[in-house]
Parts: C-alpha cells; sequence; structure tokens
C-alpha cells in the first residue's frame, strides 16, 4: 500500500486514545460525536473502535483504543478495519513512522494465485514522516513475501537468479548468473547440493556502489525447496519448504531498501540458489566434499544443506575482507526451538556490532535476538576422515554448531554476523499478515543507515 503525503487532504481523522487521554479527547468532540461514543458503548480499550459519524451521515473521525501490547506496529490493524477513504492519525503516537510502515505492511496481499484486493482505507503520512522513504521500504518488503511466498513449481533457481537480475537492471547495479561447469570447478558444494535437480543450481552475485565507499556483502541462503535429499523429511515438514529460500528474499529486500535509499556504499549480494532433491545423482550421507575455500566436508546429513551452499558463497565473499559480511537463512530448528518463530538468532563474536544489531532490531520493530558462538562446541564438528563435518551429530546446540561451521569460512570479513530465522508468519498481527516475511531485511537497512547514510 502507498503512503499519502503527509498535507493530503481531506484526510478523516483517526483519534488514538487510552484510558488517560479519553476523556481529554471527549471534551473536544462535538456534542453529538461524543454522545454517539458513549451511546455505542466505546471504551478506550486496546482493540476497541468506534466510526463517529457527522450530521450529514459521512464519517467524521475514528476513535481507536491504543495496544500498547501490540507494540509501535499496533495502529496499523486499522489498514483492515476501516472502510475505503484517506486517514491521518490525529493525536500523538509513540512512533509515528513505525504506526505508519505497519499501515501500509498490513495492507499486503499475495495475490498471484487468487484475487486479493488490498484495503481501500488509504493513509496520509503523519507529520515529519518521510512517505517516500516509508513506501520505498513497503515495496521492497512486499517483494521479498512474494519471493517466499510463491511455490517450488513456480520459483526455482532460475527465477530467484531472474528476481535478483531484475533489481539489478532496475538500480544500475551489475549482476552475474554462474551456473554449469563454472560452478562446479569453482563452488562445488553449491553443485554437489543442487545436482540431484532438474533446474540447475546457481549462484548470483550483484554488485553496486563505488569501490571506494565501505565494503558490505549480503548472503542469502537460496534453497528453492528442501525436500531433506536423501535424508528425507517427513511429508508434514515439507509443507512450508518454500520458504526454504526466504534468506535470499532478505538479501534482496534489505539490497532493494539500499540503493532505494543511495546509501554511500559499496554492496553485493550473494545468493546461492538450489533445490534439494532426490535422484540416483543426489549426493549422499558420508560423501566427502571439496569446499571453494579448500577445505573438506564430510556429509552427515543431507538435511542441513543449507549450510554447504551458504559456505562456498561466504568464501566468496572472505576473499576482499569486505568491512560488513552479513548472511541470512532458515537454517536450523534448533534456532526456533530456543527462540520461536518471531526472533531470528544472530551469531557474531562482534560484541559492538551485536549490541548495535540488538538495539536498531529493537528501534525498528525487526527484532533478533543473540545466541553464543560458543568456541568449545567446535569439537561436536570434527570428522574422522575429513577436515569437519558439517553437522554435529547429536541434539545439543544445533544452531550453534551451525553457526560455528559457518564461521570456518569467513575468517578475513572486518565482521562477520549470521542470521538464523524463520522466514515466516505463523499467524496475522498488525505490519505481519500470515506468510513470508522477511524478517532482519529492515533491520539491516536501518543499521547501513546508521553508519553509512
Amino acid at each position: 500500500m502507498t503512503l499519502l503525503p503527509s498535507d493530503a487532504t481531506p484526510a478523516t481523522p483517526i483519534w488514538c486514545v487510552d484510558a488517560e487521554t479519553w476523556p481529554a479527547l471527549a471534551e473536544t468532540l462535538p456534542e453529538a460525536a461524543a454522545a454517539f461514543a458513549r451511546a455505542s458503548g466505546f471504551a478506550p480499550k486496546p482493540g476497541r473502535l468506534c466510526l463517529l459519524p457527522e450530521a450529514g451521515g459521512g464519517l467524521h473521525g475514528v476513535l481507536a483504543g491504543l495496544d500498547p501490547a501490540a507494540g509501535p506496529f499496533g495502529p496499523g490493524r486499522l489498514a483492515d478495519l476501516l472502510p475505503a477513504g484517506t486517514y491521518r492519525f490525529a493525536t500523538p503516537l509513540p512512533d509515528p513512522a513505525l504506526a505508519a510502515l505497519s499501515w501500509c505492511l498490513t495492507g499486503y496481499r499475495f495475490g498471484r494465485y487468487r484475487d486479493r484486493p488490498a484495503p481501500e482505507a488509504v493513509l496520509a503520512a503523519p507529520e515529519g514522516v518521510d512517505a517516500g522513504e516509508t513506501g520505498r521500504i513497503a515495496a521492497a518488503v512486499a517483494a521479498g513475501r512474494d519471493l517466499v511466498n510463491t511455490p517450488a513449481n513456480d520459483l526455482g533457481p532460475a527465477e530467484i537468479a531472474a528476481a535478483a537480475q531484475a533489481l539489478a537492471g532496475r538500480f544500475g547495479a551489475a549482476c552475474t548468473v554462474t551456473l554449469g561447469d563454472d560452478l562446479a570447478a569453482g563452488f562445488p558444494m553449491i553443485a554437489a547440493v543442487g545436482r540431484a535437480s532438474d533446474r540447475a543450481p546457481r549462484l548470483v552475485d550483484l554488485t553496486w556502489g563505488p569501490d571506494d565507499a565501505p565494503r558490505v556483502t549480503l548472503v542469502g541462503k537460496g534453497v528453492a525447496f528442501d525436500t531433506g535429499g536423501l535424508d528425507i523429511k517427513p511429508s508434514a515438514a515439507m509443507l512450508l519448504m518454500k520458504k526454504d529460500m526466504a534468506g535470499a528474499a532478505v538479501a534482496l529486500a534489505a539490497a532493494e531498501m539500499v540503493m532505494g535509499s543511495g546509501l554511500r556504499v559499496r554492496l553485493r549480494v550473494l545468493i546461492p540458489t538450489v533445490e534439494n532433491a532426490i535422484s540416483g545423482s543426489a549426493f549422499r550421507p558420508g560423501d566427502v566434499l571439496a569446499s571453494r575455500q579448500g577445505l573438506t566436508v564430510e556429509i552427515g546429513n543431507t538435511d542441513a544443506e543449507g549450510r554447504l551452499i551458504l559456505a562456498d558463497a561466504l568464501s566468496l565473499a572472505d576473499e576482499e575482507a569486505p568491512d560488513l559480511l552479513i548472511d541470512f537463512a532458515t537454517l536450523t530448528g534448533a534456532a526456533r526451538v530456543a527462540l520461536g518463530p518471531d526472533l531470528p538468532a544472530l551469531f557474531t563474536e562482534d560484541d559492538a556490532l551485536a549490541a548495535e544489531m540488538a538495539e536498531v532490531g529493537h528501534a525498528v520493530a525487526d527484532p533478533v535476538w543473540r545466541l553464543p558462538l560458543w568456541a568449545p562446541y567446535r569439537s561436536m564438528l570434527e570428522s574422522k576422515i575429513a577436515d569437519i563435518n558439517h553437522v554435529s551429530g547429536g541434539p545439543f546446540a544445533g544452531a550453534v554448531t551451525a553457526a560455528l561451521f559457518l564461521r570456518r569460512f569467513a575468517v578475513k570479513a572486518k565482521a562477520h554476523a549470521h542470521l538464523d530465522l524463520y522466514g515466516w508468519n505463523p499467524a496475522t498481527k498488525p505490519g505481519r499478515p500470515e506468510g513470508g516475511e522477511v524478517q532482519t531485511a529492515r533491520l539491516v537497512h536501518a543499521l547501513l543507515t546508521r553508519r553509512y547514510g
């Protein structure tokens, strides 16, 4: 949904009230409107709503009970509740910018396969809120959500690469796609994971910005569908595996925000994209794979394919020692068990970066929670026949050992963060409709804006 400029007129006022502010506001309303509110039983409680009529039958204004538990995104719920028209927030809000963004994000609909009209209630930007920037962020989130929501029959490695190329074309970025013999020679683990599918694996490499700017590299896991490979998932565990490319969607959404804002960075986006399928050519438990970095990797479980393709991409990113390297992945169930679907796990050895990401994530309602890169657990990844095993083989610390594995392939970067995310909203909340979600994309944009904007 678009956001109108703050001076858009006419706009119906929305008064967000609580028990403390409601009595004073009631005194300012026309007597007829105040009487209607009393007669309709309006109380300034969380989630309560009252449409105040004009004498001529139109809409005079809206009373909405503030819901502190919903956080700064709470007012966005009104986008789905109000009739067609243009509205403005007429009372102070804790964070007007996030309230406006939430309104836009609440209006998202995935309509590729059936008509799903967006809400017709349009918001005028609150005073001081940049309508254009808010709209660009919302559009990038919507594009990322569309990718995650698209089923694998219509979104394979080729289509993910095409989405990156289209984005590059919009902003004048360079974009190359590696596949075939070149992929097998330079990125052997990406090739091995994707070789069982009849849809060829790829590595996308997008670059934008001046060479002399700070180097920021984003790496997104792009598994278009994950059967688990020969360690096949049970059917129930496959139902949402179209979202196993959410890391790629996050990287592209964050890149769209960064380029749209014109930040002075040298941005690089790497997306290894595959389908983890089953055939006679599938890689096997017990195989030993070469990696781009040179380490040999013993395969403990073919359903832990994401870290393999990320490792080759991280190795490429690491070769130029970027100032900041961030990877995004729907990587482990262990992170979800620990933190649930709403809270991505953050792993980094850089305390200052961890603190800044946590602070920025909280400020923009795109939170993360730091988990430890506990060095003693590296022993869980030891192999008797290769340099390293890519899984621990035991029930403990699955998210930590996955992060420790990836850390072996990012040694030159000045700072590295790994984000283990869910990429999906299990239920609808303000600003977060049920379905695909690009968790941490807004956080990264806000972080880079703070550093380089």
